[in-house]
């Protein structure tokens, strides 16, 4: 299934507020940098995160296996969090039932897994070798 693309809250649609953008305790920035739709646009691979901490205890642990992960493949990767209470309108397109919810979106723009509920680190890393091989091999999709 192709990702779908739509425009999302960013950082800079907040003004820096990260209480606008997540009800995660310990954010990261690079998570908000960018609108879904332009993070298709730039075709790099990426990690979506469906994840709304301020209701789901699962998913403060899931954010912070995220933040590990984007550590160690912030060049290759985008990695992208939505909060229910500010991008419900992602959770409809993606037709997301529950937190957490895991997109991996190769750099065609193609989602090449999916994982409802809970992830361990390991799991999401292999999720993320899959897109970064996709985007090696030509005429994969």
């Amino acid at each position: 299934m192709v990702a779908p693309s739509l425009p999302t809250k960013t950082l800079a649609d907040v003004g820096g507020d990260m209480s606008k953008m997540t009800t995660y305790r310990q954010p990261d920035a690079r998570m908000y940098e960018h609108s879904l739709d332009d993070a298709l646009a730039l075709g790099k691979p990426i990690v979506l995160e469906f994840a709304t901490p301020g209701h789901c205890t699962v998913c403060d642990g899931q954010l912070q296996i995220l933040k590990a992960l984007l550590e160690k493949y912030q060049s290759q990767v985008l990695f992208l969090h939505m909060d229910q209470y500010q991008n419900p309108q992602a959770f409809k397109a993606y037709r997301v039932m529950g937190d957490p919810w895991t997109f991996f979106i190769n750099a065609k723009g193609v989602v090449s897994g999916v994982q409802p509920g809970r992830m361990l680190y390991g799991e999401m890393e292999a999720g993320i070798k899959k897109i970064l091989k996709a985007g090696t091999e030509s005429g994969s999709g």
